[in-house]
């Protein structure tokens, strides 16, 4: 089921103070509560996707609070999500993955306040952020313009390693760097992007590049050898070891994009579901110049993705 058809299901918002909510399809939900504060709420959780229980619950962290840096906003507070199966992992490795989630949180400057756990037959941890955002300095899916230089902040490739954990297959140096890569916040490159004037922005996550790109209005033109990939991630997928996500997303875009002569295996990569990915920012071109990411196309203003 598509996502527009689930989001249908509920009551359009009339609220005047909701400023970004599931009409837009924004990163977070954004409610004004006072004429220079907004808050900022959003909500992650996934199963696991790396052995090493602490880097998990770090990861799983980091992706949490990324939709509050994606919309140019401060979190404030986290509050836990846990299913585990207690009676067959036990509560040792549970603690781990809070206490690697709760690490990467501090650093990020936040305290985990409360939460919620279940028994579940499999395990899964995330968080509900809250934060705090001026209503006038939002960074949102709308307001690019033509010419806009398009980044992006970290490498992709985090959905093909993922599977190749799971079936055992994954170089152990590729597995270090993913989980470097998942684990690392986008609070550097969100204020990078405010000091830049950034006019519109998202973080790549499970609908891969091409998927958070169409949500940016406007449609761009990327430069295929400029986009980054972690080292090792193209020898995964010439195995095919595209996740589900992956699949899904090539399908839902394959006929919309304009791939040139790209081949079928590298449109996949660029539609690989990430987990805990970096900013894709829309900076007007004369802010451009140093902004800590890799250019990787410019804006369009007739709708269309095209990759030259």
């Amino acid at each position: 089921m598509e996502l527009g058809q689930v989001l249908s299901a509920l009551p359009p918002i009339v609220d005047p103070n909701v400023l970004l909510g599931t009409a837009s399809r924004d990163d977070a939900a954004v409610y004004r509560i006072a004429p220079d504060r907004a808050l900022v709420a959003t909500i992650d959780f996934f199963t696991p996707i790396v052995d090493d229980p602490t880097a998990f619950g770090a990861i799983a962290a980091a992706n949490s609070v990324s939709d509050v840096y994606a919309v140019g906003a401060k979190p404030l507070f986290a509050l836990g999500i846990t299913a585990f199966p207690r009676e067959k992992l036990g509560a040792g490795l549970m603690e781990k993955i809070i206490s690697g989630g709760a690490g990467k949180l501090a650093e990020a400057g936040i305290a985990v306040v409360g939460g919620h756990s279940v028994d579940d037959p499999e395990p899964k941890f995330g968080y509900a952020i809250v934060g705090e955002v001026h209503p006038d300095h939002i960074v949102g899916h709308r307001g690019a313009r033509a010419g806009d230089v398009l980044f992006l902040t970290k490498p992709l490739g985090s959905g093909l390693v993922a599977t190749a954990i799971k079936r055992g297959l994954c170089p152990p140096e590729l597995e270090r760097e993913a989980i470097t890569v998942m684990s690392t916040l986008n609070r550097d490159a969100s204020e990078a992007m405010l000091r830049a004037g950034a006019r519109a922005a998202t973080d790549v996550t499970g609908y891969g590049l091409i998927g958070h790109l169409a949500n940016l209005e406007g449609g761009a033109d990327l430069r295929r050898e400029a986009i980054p990939f972690m080292d090792g991630v193209r020898e995964l997928a010439e195995r095919g070891l595209f996740p589900a996500g992956s699949r899904r997303n090539y399908e839902a875009y394959r006929e919309v994009v304009d791939w040139g002569r790209l081949p079928e295996m590298e449109r996949m990569m660029l539609c690989d579901a990430q987990t805990s990915g970096g900013l894709l920012a829309a900076i007007p071109p004369e802010t451009a110049a140093g902004f800590p990411g890799t250019m990787i196309g410019v804006m369009r203003d007739d709708g269309k993705i095209r990759v030259v």
